[in-house]
């Protein structure tokens, strides 16, 4: 998205590297993908949601998932390099960050891990931007920042839906850890930090400052009925839910503001 937003923004037209950056970002994103489940085929089989993998069945060895994993993970390491040196490292930190901080180093041990995942989420902005100009600008930059922040929301979400898949495993969530209080005081305490994204797009004038605004306090509405539904469960779905929403309205934003 960020690259057609660095098109919109610098008025120059889809070229060839639109094909390299598709190729090359869904190539190292599988290959990151293909590992975490090489990984985690040990806690995969506990977990209602991940028990039917293929490393879990057995449809495919642990070795060919590996090799999978490599492979993919090393052609789109390539095909960005072909890019630029930038997008190509800013690839190799996101897949970094999800194969081996994330998974292999925080996601059992800590709780905290939720945020080393979303830093690996949260530089794709960068690649995007960083194919027509440097990504050290106001737009990547202010997205990289909203993309970590609404990451945890939306991953807290899904740790209370998912509660007795992450305690059975033994993963180190924040709600299986802390409880779902604490779990709800952090939501909120995210999605207020949200309107700091302000400080990096005031460039885009009053109309962006206000809808941003908006669309931030109906998704912190909804977090605040966590208190005031009967079932957390059903809040967290629609936490859930609402995430997707915002991140699609967020960019949708920033989409017509660069237009103009």
């Amino acid at each position: 998205m960020t690259y057609f937003m660095a098109l919109q923004y610098y008025a120059m037209p889809i070229e060839s590297e639109f094909l390299l950056l598709l190729f090359g970002s869904v190539s190292i994103v599988a290959g990151a993908l293909a590992l975490n489940n090489w990984l985690e085929a040990d806690v995969d089989a506990v977990m209602e949601r991940t028990r039917n993998r293929p490393t879990v069945t057995g449809s495919l060895s642990l070795s060919t998932v590996f090799m999978i994993g490599v492979l993919l993970s090393v052609t789109g390491l390539i095909l960005l390099f072909l890019i630029n040196g930038y997008v190509a490292l800013y690839g190799l930190i996101g897949w970094f960050t999800y194969v081996v901080l994330y998974t292999m180093w925080t996601k059992r041990k800590f709780t905290w891990n939720t945020h080393i995942g979303s830093l690996s989420g949260a530089v794709t902005p960068l690649m995007g931007w960083s194919v027509v100009d440097t990504a050290i600008h106001h737009v990547p930059l202010s997205l990289v920042f909203i993309m970590f922040l609404w990451q945890m929301p939306h991953t807290y979400a899904i740790a209370i839906r998912k509660y007795e898949d992450y305690h059975r495993a033994g993963l180190q969530m924040l709600p299986v850890v802390k409880g779902y209080r604490v779990t709800i005081h952090r939501t909120w305490m995210y999605i207020v930090l949200l309107f700091a994204t302000l400080f990096l797009t005031h460039q885009f004038g009053y109309l962006f400052i206000v809808v941003f605004c908006l669309i931030t306090c109906g998704w912190f509405a909804i977090a605040m009925r966590a208190f005031f539904v009967s079932s957390i469960e059903r809040w967290a779905e629609e936490l859930f839910r609402s995430s997707l929403v915002y991140l699609t309205a967020i960019f949708i934003l920033y989409m017509v503001m660069i237009s103009r």
